[in-house]
């Protein structure tokens, strides 16, 4: 019997010659599947690893006024309605990251999509002038309305999002809004972030810290020291994950110690967040 017959008689392959061997392998490697490209976002945006800002990162926090592109800070925080896909070019050109501050917890009548916000969502004043709190249990309203306003974000470059308004369970909303319902509202905010590959900050909230320190990415914090709350802030800081923090009546003599104990990234900052900012001076000075 020769080799042929007997290969098919026991189910074993004949041997091949050592050159056809060689040539096979050759040919497998050519005609590999390409790796598939990373999936883009809802936005276009391709898929990336999202920022991790760091504990301690320096930081500008800018919503009114023009703005003032030269400060020395690695980090702006800047009004998302407000700067187009050229301005956040131009900060990332200057090596910057930059932040997209939206409202997700309030309405405010001055955006160019607030009529697309129905008068069932809208609840009570926030203390600010045009802006009523919304009815956060109506995520099958509000939840396509934040995808628009975050997809925005993306498109423009931002590498983050300062979600404001998140704590409306903790005012006086005009609705019966529960801890449960902030939870929800605010983990469907930071997954609509997630989507499209942009970082998130948890603002302010600080009872719900422990729950939600996995859901988002860094936090941004008004006025911890003038109402002794900062180490609440601990649990980001503990994850690696930075804390950016301003105070507005307190002078930096009084909070700076505790924040850089702490790890925050903090500053003295004017209620109209406009271009002034005095940072914590270095330890020892």
């Amino acid at each position: 019997m020769d080799d042929r017959m007997a290969a098919r008689v026991t189910g074993g392959p004949a041997a091949l010659p050592v050159t056809v061997l060689i040539l096979l392998v050759l040919l497998a490697g050519c005609t590999a599947a390409p790796r598939s490209a990373p999936s883009p976002s809802p936005s276009g945006r391709p898929a990336a690893a999202r920022w991790q800002p760091e504990p301690g990162t320096d930081w500008q926090w800018q919503l009114s006024g023009r703005l003032d592109t030269t400060v020395d800070a690695p980090v702006y925080d800047i009004d998302g309605f407000d700067h187009d896909a050229d301005r956040v070019t131009e900060l990332h050109r200057k090596g910057r990251k930059v932040i997209c501050y939206l409202s997700t917890g309030a309405w405010e009548e001055f955006r160019p999509d607030a009529a697309r916000f129905p008068t069932a969502v809208l609840g009570k004043g926030n203390g600010w002038k045009g802006e009523r709190w919304l009815d956060i249990r109506r995520t099958d309203v509000l939840e396509p309305l934040m995808e628009s306003r975050i997809s925005m974000c993306a498109k423009k470059g931002f590498d983050a999002v300062e979600p404001d308004n998140m704590d409306g369970y903790r005012n006086a909303s005009g609705f019966p809004l529960t801890a449960a319902h902030q939870l929800t509202y605010n983990r469907l905010i930071a997954r609509i972030a997630h989507r499209h590959h942009l970082a998130v900050a948890l603002k302010n909230d600080l009872p719900q810290i422990p729950e939600l320190v996995g859901d988002f990415d860094f936090a941004v914090n008004e006025q911890c020291a003038q109402y002794e709350e900062c180490a609440e802030l601990s649990p980001f800081v503990e994850a690696g994950k930075a804390v950016f923090h301003v105070e507005y009546e307190l002078p930096v003599a009084r909070f700076c110690e505790q924040s850089r104990r702490l790890g925050l990234s903090s500053l003295l900052k004017k209620y109209e967040l406009g271009v002034w900012r005095e940072r914590c001076p270095a330890a020892g000075a």
